[in-house]
């Protein structure tokens, strides 16, 4: 995918996925007409996909399975092997959700696939996203 199709899907600047290609950070290549392309890593470590959805109050109970039907669209849209779905109810500011970190420290996972970036963390996403 072109260079400003993937800064895009993972919410960084062209700037900073320009400068991330420079620095030898992704795999792409630069064409003849100096058009940079991006292999997905996504489609290179597609499987042991974890689906996590999370709402901040128990009144909002009945989005959780909404955003995990969305969420399973998505992964089955885009050839992912499913192994696992967390649900869970805290806020996103809140650092010790004991099931998102069992997800993040479980080495058998490869993948985390969330709605919007704020349904894993408010803050810090970038680090989340770089390891």
């Amino acid at each position: 995918m072109k260079l400003s199709t993937y800064a895009q899907q993972i919410g960084v600047t062209y700037k900073t996925a320009y400068r991330w290609w420079k620095a030898g950070k992704l795999d792409a290549y630069q064409m003849d007409t100096g058009t940079v392309i991006v292999r997905d890593p996504l489609k290179v470590s597609a499987t042991n996909v974890a689906l996590y959805v999370r709402v901040s109050s128990l009144d909002q109970k009945n989005d959780l399975e909404r955003q995990l039907e969305r969420l399973k669209d998505y992964a089955a849209a885009h050839g992912y092997q499913v192994t696992r779905t967390v649900s869970e109810i805290g806020s996103g500011l809140n650092d010790r959700r004991p099931k998102f970190l069992k997800i993040l420290t479980d080495p058998t996972i490869g993948v985390i696939v969330v709605e919007y970036r704020d349904r894993g963390t408010r803050f810090g996403f970038t680090y989340i996203e770089q390891l």
